[in-house]
């Protein structure tokens, strides 16, 4: 299995693993609040801030995956005082999310050793 995955398979492995989550009555939930918090925090920026809908959806996301680039920055005291709630709150939940994600993902075998899901699968000698 190669390291670098086309984008296009990426994606749809990672679409697989949201719509299984979504399937699990224990994670689908979760799923459902990074939906809602995404979309709040969209929709505050698009208003309050005035930003384009794009814009509000990027900042969104790179506000809560803490990347921060940096190239948007809330101008208003109500976009200040609500980012500072949204990366409280919504980094717990996308955090909580991204967890789900990875464990719903099998490991990469390299070399033909490694674990998967049914436990150590290294050579015996």
């Amino acid at each position: 299995m190669p390291l670098i995955y086309p984008l296009w398979m990426v994606l749809a492995r990672f679409w697989q693993t949201v719509r299984a989550l979504i399937r699990n009555p224990e994670t689908r939930g979760l799923v459902y609040l990074v939906g809602l918090i995404l979309l709040a925090g969209t929709l505050f920026y698009h208003y309050v801030e005035g930003w384009r809908w794009l814009d509000a959806l990027y900042f969104s996301v790179i506000t809560l995956t803490t990347v921060g680039y940096g190239d948007f920055t809330p101008k208003t005291d109500a976009g200040k005082l609500f980012t500072i709630v949204y990366i409280f709150v919504g980094l717990g939940i996308l955090a909580g999310f991204i967890t789900a994600v990875a464990q719903n993902q099998p490991t990469l075998r390299l070399f033909g050793r490694g674990k998967d899901r049914g436990g150590d699968e290294s050579p015996k000698e």
